[in-house]
């Protein structure tokens, strides 16, 4: 009987999923595999920050990808997971079975702070992007509010202010810009604001009107557009299904990618809490592909009958973009601390824009040579985990 493995999502995280799993069994017969997601365009997520001021992406779509791979692709949203029937729903209409379940929907920005969802523009597609980038540009002057300063705040606050010098583009946040750079690279990404004209101010919105914000503690600051980056959240789906979730409702693996709860269920990307020794990843790309490819080795090896192995990363970089012509790069340890060495300038934007630009090539070398994408820093001592 043909093995029925469905990935939904395809991210980062899903799309590497998806490709080991299609590139290994290409000859198999008794192995069917699935995509589902909700575009046919494959979202460069790294890009979008860039996109919102009207710099285009390239047309990248899924059933290119998997085109000759053997796996199929259905274009759909998902409504509703029973992972107890081994059905996902499509769109309220299609029941999709399955013997195997990789779990990549990701997260989409927390936009549950009042006022956020009805007022305030979000990078969540590359649709979100372009709409962004049209209301900027029939701006010739206003002030634009970032939310959030975590990396996709700095990098859109940059882009936006470079791009439209005339607008007024102000950063809040509660926390520090390059918070968890060292000094030196933290001081840059400073000064790289200052130059930009960027106003930069520790706070945090508690609400958003449809002109202006409000800060925690009294005050507005007035606002003809607010871009959301503060945060994320995923779907509650999961939860609703009965899969074992954490406080913030991401799917909870055992090392080999696993749901604890669901074993014919595996979990990827930002809608999983994957533990490490240093704790539990958060959402990068830098993490996301390989646990993608990690589950879906997992999933061929249990397959044979043999154990999967335990799925181990440690960290190496946080590359930040300042404009098209400036960036920073942040070394880090496996635990993602930051080293003392960090690039600057010119270099740090040709390393960004390599880092940027790999992971479409990457699914194409994995597509003829899969072992190409086993490799990736396992973090030594920080990623062991005391059992």
């Amino acid at each position: 009987m043909t093995h029925r493995i469905l990935v939904l999502g395809a991210g980062y995280a899903g799309m590497a999923a998806a490709v080991q799993l299609a590139a290994r069994t290409t000859r198999r017969d008794d192995i069917e595999v699935t995509v589902v997601n909700a575009r046919e365009r494959f979202t460069e997520r790294l890009r979008l920050p860039m996109a919102a001021t009207g710099r285009q992406l390239a047309e990248l779509t899924i059933p290119d990808l998997l085109d000759g791979t053997g796996a199929h692709f259905v274009r759909g949203r998902v409504t509703a997971l029973d992972p107890d029937g081994k059905t996902v729903r499509i769109d309220h209409e299609t029941t999709l079975p399955y013997d195997t379940l990789v779990y990549g929907l990701g997260a989409v920005a927390d936009t549950t702070v009042p006022g956020a969802d009805a007022h305030a523009r979000t990078l969540d597609s590359a649709q979100d992007a372009e709409l962004l980038a049209t209301r900027l540009a029939g701006l010739r002057h206003g002030t634009v509010v970032v939310a959030g300063t975590g990396l996709t705040g700095v990098e859109s606050a940059a882009e936006i202010a470079e791009r439209h010098p005339g607008l007024h583009v102000v950063l809040l946040g509660r926390g520090e810009p390059g918070a968890a750079m060292n000094p030196k690279a933290r001081a840059y990404v400073h000064a790289a604001l200052e130059r930009l004209g960027v106003e930069v101010r520790r706070a945090e919105v508690v609400k958003v009107l449809p002109d202006a914000v409000e800060l925690a503690g009294g005050g507005t600051v007035a606002a003809d557009v607010v871009l959301w980056t503060s945060g994320t959240r995923v779907a509650p789906l999961a939860a609703a299904a009965g899969l074992m979730v954490d406080e913030r409702g991401r799917v909870v693996t055992d090392a080999t990618l696993r749901s604890v709860s669901h074993p014919d269920v595996y979990a990827v990307g930002d809608a999983a809490a994957i533990r490490q020794g240093y704790g539990t990843l958060h959402g990068t790309c830098q993490s996301g592909m390989p646990a993608g490819v990690h589950a879906a080795l997992s999933i061929l090896r249990a397959r044979k009958g043999k154990r999967p192995k335990e799925f181990r990363f440690g960290y190496y970089h946080t590359p930040v973009s300042l404009g098209r012509h400036d960036a920073v790069v942040q070394f880090t340890h496996p635990d993602d601390r930051p080293r003392r060495i960090h690039l600057t300038g010119r270099i740090a934007v040709r390393y960004k824009e390599v880092v940027t630009a790999s992971p479409w090539p990457t699914y194409g070398r994995m597509k003829k040579m899969p072992a190409s994408g086993a490799f990736w820093p396992r973090g030594g001592r920080f990623t062991r985990v005391a059992r």
